[in-house]
């Protein structure tokens, strides 16, 4: 649970906002209010934002570290912020700090996180206690990946996301991320997924399976998205570093949501470091990460 990582401290909340990444994507069709249903395997590691929620007498105020987010209700922690004094009632307050370090756009539910934070950051210093199930619902009026982002850990998600069922912890494993320096659209990845004869799918019940045997060498094997050919045809640099991090020693490798950050799993620390190393010379945003 994202509370968990929380620290309040007077009438300030620290959280820790962690990425996530997807063992399994398979999008099921697209439904009649635009959305699309999907069914995948969420994964939070330990790439994490820093987020410090300071109350405030009135109004909300977003600083971050990155001068081209936007600090006005344009960014998606303020508006997680205006929800929760919306459905309280509460008059008051915040001053919202964030600290960017998971790459932005790059499928690994970076905002969708910080929304999570805001709003449990918030829950706690109120002592509104909304419960679980309340802040997901606030959670999914603001995005898709949000409610999976304030359960955290592995976890089932189905619907549009907002349907998120635990499983069983995945065994500790290191795991090395690649961003590339190319923007994706997913609303355009979506849409060509629309028109895409998909031939294969991920096998979420294996996957699942191997989960709970603790066999992480049949997760890596099982590591599917199907974006992950339509987002590769727009940028081979994609399926490039799939492929390098498979040759470096990585057990499995797969793009994370719509992209274009790849990850790979990896046998032990000293491959995936070497792996790191590797990719480091060529690319900035290079992480090096355990799951949690």
């Amino acid at each position: 649970m994202l509370k968990d990582h929380i620290v309040i401290t007077g009438s300030r909340a620290i959280a820790r906002s962690y990425a996530k990444i997807n063992l399994t994507l398979d999008v099921l069709g697209k439904r009649a209010d635009g959305y699309h249903d999907v069914e995948m395997i969420m994964q939070t590691v330990s790439l994490f934002d820093l987020i410090l929620v300071d109350k405030a007498a009135s109004g909300i105020s977003i600083t971050t570290n990155l001068r081209f987010l936007p600090n006005n209700e344009k960014n998606i922690a303020y508006m997680a912020a205006k929800a929760f004094y919306e459905y309280t009632g509460i008059r008051g307050g915040c001053k919202i700090m964030i600290h960017k370090n998971i790459p932005v756009a790059a499928g690994l539910a970076g905002g969708s996180g910080n929304a999570a934070a805001v709003l449990c950051s918030l829950d706690l210093l109120y002592n509104t206690n909304l419960g679980i199930n309340t802040l997901c619902e606030l959670g999914l009026s603001l995005g898709a990946d949000v409610p999976y982002c304030i359960t955290g850990g592995t976890a089932l998600a189905k619907g549009i996301g907002e349907s998120v069922t635990r499983l069983p912890d995945l065994v500790r494993c290191d795991i090395l991320m690649v961003k590339p320096p190319v923007n994706v659209s997913t609303a355009a990845i979506y849409a060509a997924i629309d028109s895409e004869d998909i031939t294969e799918r991920p096998d979420t019940r294996a996957v699942t399976d191997a989960i709970e045997r603790k066999d992480i060498a049949a997760v890596a094997r099982g590591l599917s998205n199907v974006m992950a050919p339509v987002t590769e045809r727009m940028h081979p640099i994609v399926r490039g570093i799939k492929n390098k991090m498979i040759k470096n020693g990585a057990l499995g490798a797969v793009m994370s949501g719509s992209g274009p950050t790849v990850f790979g799993i990896f046998p032990d620390y000293k491959t995936a470091k070497a792996s790191h190393d590797s990719f480091a010379y060529q690319f900035k945003e290079v992480f090096l990460v355990n799951t949690i």
